[in-house]
């Protein structure tokens, strides 16, 4: 997901659409986080270069609902869902080195860092999550 959230609907819609493409030929998966009980909107998963061996993932969770589990539990739901569906051994995730919430939640998972990627605006360390079958959920 990007740094920046777009500065309008309109911006997003032109985001959303990129997307639509790669999720026709099956090589990404974007997913809507919505609560159980409200069904309010708390963000998107993404689940990218499926047909490689190693998946990778991706998340965005709206700042009103960081910090209160969604992410960890969208998270777990597609490596799970994922490393039946799939048979992959591992995830990668590239996560903003100053992302502290979301290095956490790739460590509650397993995940080791196994190198970075430069980004326009940050570096990213890049998780290697194993697949659901190795993970422990606490």
């Amino acid at each position: 997901m990007n740094w920046d959230p777009p500065a309008s609907l309109q911006e997003y819609e032109t985001i959303w659409r990129t997307w639509l493409p790669a999720m026709e030929t099956g090589t990404d998966l974007h997913l809507v986080i919505r609560s159980a009980s409200s069904r309010e909107l708390l963000g998107v998963a993404g689940l990218h270069n499926i047909g490689l061996a190693e998946l990778e993932l991706g998340i965005w969770i709206k700042e009103s609902a960081q910090g209160t589990g969604y992410g960890r539990e969208a998270v777990a739901a597609v490596i799970r869902w994922a490393s039946s569906r799939f048979g992959v051994a591992a995830f990668s995730w590239p996560v903003a080195e100053e992302n502290v919430r979301s290095r956490r939640l790739a460590e509650a998972l397993n995940g080791a860092i196994v190198g970075n990627i430069e980004r326009r605006k940050y570096t990213a360390l890049v998780y290697r999550i194993p697949a659901m079958s190795a993970v422990t959920e606490t």
